[in-house]
């Protein structure tokens, strides 16, 4: 029986052309479903990337000479770019950074030592990945704080009542995602945000999952800092952004100090640091990856986020539809509730590995393990799950072929085996 008919769930607001615009998936044409790892990227962010190179390339802020001066000027042009889609008050509240991981690090050397001391707390939900968990933990132990955790309720959310329980005048810090990158459930993060600035905490959204797939505005949400990956939003790998308001970047010990952080420097008196955010960009920046990411965020802004948030509502929906019509297919989570392009299921009886493999075998990438959240997938008493996750160019047919390929999967070495092994 074929599905790909189905005129309410193909997103049709998307044009057709929309695969077309992404020259990988024509040398790849299997079903990739892994773009919560990291997206493919359109014609025009590689244009832009070569474009920069052929025709600008230059060391920014620092040459006088006309190249310096347009690369300094495309530079600046990317960050405004950045601050137009966040909805930022000020171009600079935006710093690049080398990642989500590498923005939330930031923060937590930058300032979390500053407010933490023995007897303060952290404040985290229990599905952060990693990223958003080891440098909160890390923290906690060098300044003898207590690391707190955040319930989940069972469709996968942060509990909005067990988070304000946790809330105090001793919780300085609080860092919860946007959306699940296990689940794809979409966080309140404005009630929990709220919620953290009554009593007194800052709040860091890791929003890597959610910037591809809604519109973000960090002062509607009043984040105090908010971070994400050019590499998931169809930008390039190697660049990431740290959104910080304006008066607490200034309060931020630069991760890294060297060229252009500086006004001058001498053996004996004090360094005098530039403002933000240049204070915060050590070294030569890579210019080209926000070139990539701003020519990224363009792109997905010319599809509009309407049709966006339409083709991945209908996509996700699908796909819990037809997954769940598989005898022995579980999918975790509630994530047609709030689409946000991920769909996290486990096959009864078949380590997540063995799925994994036997998709790959038939064109279909997906992402199986604990996905970096080892601690959220313990508290699902899960060994792991598969994960799919959708783009802009992902359609039904690709999760029929999904679907299908469920149909003749096998326990297999991981099973039989090792069936409670797991890795990333």
């Amino acid at each position: 029986m074929t599905h790909t008919a189905d005129r309410d769930v193909l997103g049709h607001r998307l044009p057709d052309t929309v695969r077309a615009d992404f020259p990988i998936l024509a040398q790849h044409p299997g079903a990739y479903l892994d773009n919560a790892a990291t997206a493919h990227k359109p014609r025009a962010v590689l244009d832009a990337i070569t474009g920069y190179y052929t025709t600008t390339n230059s060391n920014v802020g620092r040459g006088y000479h006309e190249l310096g001066r347009r690369s300094t000027d495309v530079f600046e042009q990317a960050r405004e770019a950045v601050r137009a889609a966040l909805g930022a008050r000020h171009a600079d509240e935006v710093v690049f950074t080398a990642g989500t991981t590498d923005s939330v690090n930031a923060v937590a050397d930058g300032l979390g030592r500053r407010l933490l001391g023995p007897g303060d707390a952290v404040l985290v939900s229990g599905m952060e990945h990693n990223s958003n968990l080891l440098p909160w933990r890390r923290l906690a132990e060098e300044t003898d704080a207590r690391l707190l955790v955040a319930p989940v309720d069972e469709h996968g959310r942060v509990d909005v009542a067990g988070f304000a329980d946790l809330l105090g005048p001793r919780v300085r810090l609080v860092a919860v995602s946007h959306v699940s990158n296990v689940l794809g459930t979409v966080n309140p993060v404005a009630e929990l945000i709220a919620a953290a600035h009554r009593h007194g905490a800052l709040v860091v959204v890791d929003g890597a999952q959610a910037v591809p797939h809604r519109p973000v505005d960090v002062r509607a949400l009043d984040a105090d800092f908010y971070c994400f990956s050019a590499h998931k939003v169809y930008g390039p790998m190697g660049v990431g952004v740290l959104y910080g308001k304006r008066e607490l970047l200034a309060e931020l010990r630069p991760p890294r100090v060297g060229g252009g952080t500086v006004k001058g420097v001498s053996a004996t008196e004090p360094v005098r640091y530039v403002p933000v955010p240049a204070r915060l960009e050590a070294g030569t920046p890579n210019v080209a990856g926000a070139v990539g990411l701003a020519a990224a965020l363009a792109y997905v802004d010319g599809l509009g986020w309407d049709a966006v948030r339409d083709h991945d509502q209908h996509l996700v929906r699908y796909a819990v539809r037809r997954l769940s019509e598989r005898p022995g297919v579980r999918v975790i989570g509630a994530p047609e509730r709030t689409p946000s392009g991920i769909v996290s299921f486990v096959v009864d009886g078949i380590h997540p590995y063995d799925v994994g493999g036997h998709l790959d075998e038939r064109g279909i990438a997906v992402r199986c393990g604990v996905h970096c959240a080892s601690t959220f997938l313990d508290s699902l008493g899960l060994v792991g799950t598969v994960r799919a996750s959708f783009a802009v160019y992902t359609t039904p047919s690709d999760v029929d072929a999904l679907v299908a390929a469920l149909d003749s999967v096998r326990p297999g070495f991981w099973t039989t085996e090792h069936p409670t092994t797991r890795f990333l």
